[in-house]
């Protein structure tokens, strides 16, 4: 396999060193080959919000298992998922189960071209929307951890800069990858996330031609940021003047920022939602949900054709369906935000006891810690996160790791507590996080 993994963050190559071989996984703990136990904060990169090896989800599976494993036939499984994610999102009348967040964001973007006869998409630098060709300009999450410096460059080569209000860059000249043609992404626009006067800017030039804005409401492939007062709302009203489909790619922050995901924690309703993660309960899922309006246009209902062979797999409908009810229970969320919080204050005062200068952004159980120039530096979009200091993250990383901590192998990945994160844990973490700090601080005293 190349780089001995199946998925590039995992092969430690921003951090340096061997990356763990994982035998098994129980509540918020992992074990490796070699028997040694993590406090693990990386939960598969956010679908296991429920914990490893859930017995309610292992439960379900094994009942699920027992039936067989693929139809290539519509099941119930399939309709009472649909129902259970249709009711918690305002105005998506209709969803299409598919196999990756991947295949959401891409095949919203083909529904979206084909409802307003437009053929530009606007994205935000440093936002992952997957690795389908169209949407690997500037893109965050593998693509910037892997080739960070390069992406500086190309930033520095077209004018970016990380000031509110710069102009809105169409795209840039190169993918940010070997093998996508240049004519592949040129209809791709680029903005900073938080920037409301560029996207504003570029819908004065491009509005008419723009089909979709697509957009992580919060974005956790630049690290974790938080939409500035009014930004999500903003987009929402430019989109609907300029007869564009605003897009939310939810496939991170659907079901682990709140019920129902960002669209409903910050009262903004998108034309189309992509989902992904938690909706599978850990097993190989993704979604696109819209207006039935939108989603009639479909196969077989319309003419945008789209399809998959293990689409709603009853596994990971069975998997999905169980998460969803588990964190769906009363207080599931109100427990979530009191252990990300206590989670969060610890590792902030850990840090300020250090002397070591962090910002740490947080959404509900997601969030991140930058190693920054000054406390409290502010980081709102992906020049600023960029800026962070990556090798005082490499030494935090591994301080944590060998402490028993497993955090994301990357800076511009994001931190999930969940379900399963005793206080105990919690305290565990936090007091690794004291000799982590201490150790940045005498690696790095500058």
């Amino acid at each position: 396999m190349p780089g001995g993994v199946s998925s590039p963050v995992r092969a430690f190559k921003a951090v340096g060193g061997t990356p763990l071989f994982i035998k098994e996984g129980e509540g918020a703990v992992l074990t490796d080959i070699d028997g040694n136990h993590y406090i693990d904060y990386v939960a598969s990169y956010g679908p296991l919000i429920a914990g490893h090896a859930n017995e309610r989800v292992v439960a379900a599976l094994s009942k699920a298992i027992g039936r067989g494993t693929s139809y290539g036939a519509p099941t119930e499984a399939e309709i009472q998922l649909a129902s259970m994610i249709t009711g918690a999102l305002p105005g998506m009348d209709m969803i299409r189960f598919v196999n990756s967040g991947t295949e959401a964001t891409m095949s919203a973007i083909r529904l979206a071209r084909a409802a307003t006869g437009r053929d530009f998409i606007v994205k935000c630098i440093g936002g992952y929307h997957g690795h389908a060709d169209p949407l690997l300009a500037q893109a965050g999450s593998g693509v910037l951890t892997l080739a960070e410096s390069e992406t500086k460059k190309q930033m520095a080569q077209s004018g970016g800069s990380p000031d509110p209000g710069t102009k809105a860059i169409a795209c840039l000249s190169d993918p940010s990858t070997p093998g996508v043609p240049k004519s592949t992404v040129a209809n791709t626009l680029l903005v900073h996330y938080n920037d409301l006067d560029a996207a504003s800017a570029l819908f004065q030039s491009h509005g008419s031609k723009i089909a979709a804005f697509l957009v992580e409401p919060v974005p956790g492939n630049m690290g974790v940021i938080v939409p500035r007062e009014g930004y999500l709302a903003g987009l929402k009203e430019l989109c609907t003047k300029h007869g564009t489909l605003l897009i939310f790619d939810e496939v991170m922050s659907g079901f682990r920022v709140a019920w129902g995901g960002a669209q409903t924690l910050y009262n903004v309703q998108p034309n189309l939602t992509c989902l992904g993660k938690v909706i599978g309960g850990g097993l190989p899922v993704g979604a696109y949900a819209g207006p039935a309006r939108f989603m009639e246009m479909v196969s077989p209902e319309g003419p945008v054709y789209q399809a998959g062979t293990l689409s709603g797999n009853p596994l990971a409908m069975a998997a999905g369906i169980s998460t969803l009810e588990i964190i769906h229970e009363d207080a599931c969320y109100d427990a979530l935000e009191k252990t990300s919080a206590r989670l969060a204050e610890g590792l902030i005062a850990a840090a300020n006891d250090a002397s070591v200068p962090v910002t740490l952004n947080r959404v509900g159980s997601m969030m991140t810690v930058f190693f920054v120039s000054q406390e409290g530096a502010p980081v709102t979009n992906y020049l600023e996160a960029t800026a962070c200091n990556t090798d005082k993250y490499k030494t935090f990383f591994h301080a944590m790791l060998g402490a028993g901590v497993y955090l994301p192998p990357s800076q511009f990945e994001a931190f999930f507590p969940g379900a399963a994160h005793t206080e105990e844990q919690i305290d565990e973490t936090i007091e690794a996080a004291k000799d982590a700090f201490a150790a940045v601080r005498k690696q790095h005293p500058k």
